[in-house]
């Protein structure tokens, strides 16, 4: 079964709601030459905004990706859909459990400050406790600087 990472998010997200997806950045930077990884989106929007977000990072921090649906074999990629291609580790960014977890060695999802989110994901966690994968709870390490804002 799969280890299951939740973050504890402390940051608010702002009016666009965007804590979570800086903290995917920045575990995709720190984390991708270990293992490819799948960032898994919402919907297209989300994944392009990750996509501009990845491309901010500063130059030591550059992240090779790619989005779904692109040609090349990229380690991180960037969809919507369930992905085509196996991974080490999937990195959750949608509302709901994803029903192909199981197919990575570690899955990354994240508990928000709004009570609505918190409550889904508490609805997540349950999923996966029930399906068996190893569970554990971190805090939100410390911000990388927001690339979009100057």
């Amino acid at each position: 079964m799969s280890q299951v990472t939740f973050y504890l998010m402390s940051e608010q997200d702002d009016e666009r709601g965007r804590a979570c997806e800086r903290l995917a950045c920045q575990l995709a930077a720190d984390s991708w030459s270990s293992g490819h990884l799948y960032l898994y989106c919402a919907d297209e929007a989300q994944a392009l905004r990750l996509d501009e977000l990845l491309w901010q990072l500063p130059a030591d921090r550059f992240v090779p990706h790619q989005l779904q649906g692109e040609t090349g074999q990229a380690p991180v990629e960037i969809g919507h859909q369930p992905p085509k291609r196996r991974y080490a580790r999937l990195i959750n960014l949608t509302e709901q459990t994803p029903l192909f977890a199981g197919h990575f060695a570690q899955v990354v999802d994240f508990v928000p400050t709004d009570e609505t989110q918190k409550q889904q994901a508490r609805e997540r966690y349950k999923h996966y406790r029930q399906a068996g994968h190893a569970l554990e709870m971190r805090d939100q390490p410390a911000a990388a600087p927001d690339p979009a804002q100057p």
